[in-house]
């Protein structure tokens, strides 16, 4: 699989990254094992999780396969902390003492001395300038190489990575990750700036548009599918609705006429779009990450990027400026 760098740092991971959200609720051991695997057979270094995936979980099932499964030193390991679920409600904590007990927590999960990249889970209510300090102290204890943000807007973003290039010495904000793809362009509008204007990468969570734009849900809903489980329909349902049903049928007929699936398409308008370096893959089975992974090969036309562009939102910001995939320092 081809390698991106993250933004103008030095981090180079997969142009796919493998996502664990479902790790440990979904996803048995056994599969967590299987899509591993998969994922780094095919040439993928990127995995992204977090403390609050499953509790906890998730980071645990990574860490039992370290070594034993796959090699620490073939993966970009990425977590993320200040977010998490307490007496079954949800709960951001961004202060400093909270974001190092999170991440000596997911080190001890993990079963490594460090990660390779760090995020912030969500904006919260400490000062921003406490939740950076907590990011440069644990860069400068070893226990982490990177740091980044996650689910910022575009103002918070770019209030970050001003804040840590302020002054020489602090650790600069190398990556963001939020939704995106055909069904949610919002980060166009102010976070795809930034991402441009800070030279950071960009890691899309749900590019397929929550399972929508694979089309399984045209003709109605899979019992083995999201949005017909309890906990995660709720998180399927805004792209049921009508106003998305003529990107997927679009999604649908520009695969019919290229001889590809729909999921496919979907995944590869978002993989080579601007500003882009890897797409966070959600899949729960090794089918689904195989599908995922057959996009490694191929290119979407041009064109039928275009056409895609038009009925989901309009012309797609910095296309005509870099062409297809991430722009300047995070080019294939």
């Amino acid at each position: 699989m081809r390698q991106r760098s993250v933004g103008a740092s030095g981090l180079r991971v997969s142009r796919l990254g493998l996502g664990t959200l479902t790790w440990g609720r979904d996803v048995s051991a056994a599969t967590a094992e299987q899509l591993l695997t998969t994922f780094v057979e095919a040439g993928g270094s990127l995995v992204d999780t977090a403390g609050a995936y499953g509790n906890g979980d998730a980071e645990t099932m990574i860490g039992d396969m370290l070594g034993r499964v796959v090699d620490r030193d073939d993966l970009v390991l990425a977590t993320k902390a200040g977010f998490g679920v307490r007496d079954g409600e949800r709960v951001v904590d961004t202060s400093r003492r909270a974001l190092l007990r999170d991440l000596d927590a997911s080190l001890r999960r993990l079963r490594v001395d460090h990660v390779d990249l760090w995020q912030v889970h969500a904006w919260g209510e400490a000062p921003v300038e406490e939740t950076l300090a907590a990011l440069d102290m644990a860069v400068s204890s070893g226990r982490v190489g990177y740091v980044g943000v996650s689910n910022y807007v575009g103002w918070q973003t770019a209030q970050a990575a001003t804040w840590q290039r302020a002054v020489p010495g602090r650790s600069p904000v190398v990556s963001t990750q939020v939704e995106y793809s055909l069904l949610a362009r919002r980060a166009e509008i102010e976070v795809l700036p930034a991402v441009r204007a800070f030279e950071m990468g960009f890691f899309p969570w749900s590019p397929l548009g929550r399972g929508v734009l694979t089309g399984k849900y045209r003709t109605g809903t899979p019992r083995d599918s999201r949005a017909a489980s309890e906990h995660f329909a709720w998180f399927v349902e805004p792209y049921l609705e009508q106003r998305s049903r003529a990107v997927v049928e679009a999604v649908a007929r520009a695969a019919e006429g290229l001889d590809l699936t729909p999921l496919q398409v979907a995944l590869l308008w978002v993989r080579d779009a601007p500003s882009v370096t890897a797409p966070l893959l959600g899949a729960r089975t090794v089918s689904q990450l195989k599908a995922c992974l057959s996009t490694e090969p191929l290119d979407l036309p041009e064109e039928i990027a275009r056409a895609l562009d038009d009925v989901s939102g309009g012309p797609l910001p910095g296309r005509d400026l870099d062409g297809p995939g991430p722009p300047g320092p995070s080019a294939r």
